[in-house]
């Protein structure tokens, strides 16, 4: 178990490297200076306070808005000394105040853990206070520290909380090492779901630590050739460069 010095110290990492989450152009609009349609009711306000003179066109531009994020973090017993580590991690790093964009759109964020079985930690995540939000976390696991079952996880997640993938836009974050015990042709199957039902989706291992580490379980080679990508995360240095390494596998 991870000491309360870690993830002091985890969460000051996050608080000064928010993860890079691209943004898109929504629907809704807004007034702007880059945009390219009138906004009538700001002119006839201008126009009132400059005694009817119309002195400027005001515009309307296209809202910006966060990618979507889905957070699949195992909790097996392989995977208990970073689990929680990651998860008041990711917590801080993708609070509102780093995730909000210039036209304030708050990113939409899902948090599952898996196991066995699927637990939502999307409540816990909306809590402001990560101490709080790792209780209440811990508590709506049943199956920490446990086996490992991906594909049958996976496949809860598609069947009960789909509406979580905001169609091709989600960006999905899975933190695993891969050690999985269920079917493989399970696992082949919902990754492909997964992927094709997302905008990224990106395979987050704590093995990578290990010099010539090849995905050689059955597990880790389908996620290995199912992900877009593959970065490195097992302690509080990874934990500073996931930024940097997300941000350029993005660009890709």
């Amino acid at each position: 178990q991870l000491s309360a010095s870690e993830y002091l110290l985890a969460e000051r990492l996050a608080r000064d490297i928010p993860l890079p989450l691209p943004h898109y152009a929504a629907r809704r609009l807004r007034p702007g200076a880059r945009g390219s349609r009138p906004h009538w009711p700001g002119a006839m306000q201008h126009a009132v306070r400059s005694g009817g003179e119309l002195l400027q066109l005001p515009l309307l531009q296209r809202r910006r808005q966060p990618l979507p994020l889905l957070v699949l973090v195992d909790v097996s017993g392989s995977m208990e000394r970073y689990a929680r580590l990651l998860l008041a991690f990711l917590h801080a790093a993708t609070a509102p105040r780093h995730a909000r964009c210039a036209g304030g759109a708050a990113l939409r964020r899902d948090v599952f853990a898996f196991g066995t079985g699927l637990s939502d930690l999307t409540p816990a995540f909306r809590l402001a206070d990560t101490d709080a939000m790792l209780l209440a976390a811990s508590q709506a696991i049943a199956d920490f520290a446990g086996g490992t079952r991906i594909g049958e996880s996976l496949a809860r997640l598609r069947l009960r909380h789909a509406r979580h993938l905001v169609g091709r836009r989600t960006l999905v974050l899975l933190i695993s090492d891969g050690l999985d015990t269920g079917a493989p042709e399970v696992l082949a199957q919902e990754l492909g779901w997964l992927r094709r039902h997302c905008g990224r989706l990106l395979w987050l291992n704590p093995l990578l630590r290990f010099a010539g580490y090849a995905p050689t379980a059955r597990g880790a080679a389908e996620l290995q050739r199912q992900a877009h990508g593959v970065l490195a995360v097992h302690n509080l240095g990874c934990l500073q460069d996931l930024a940097a390494s997300l941000a350029s596998l993005l660009r890709q």
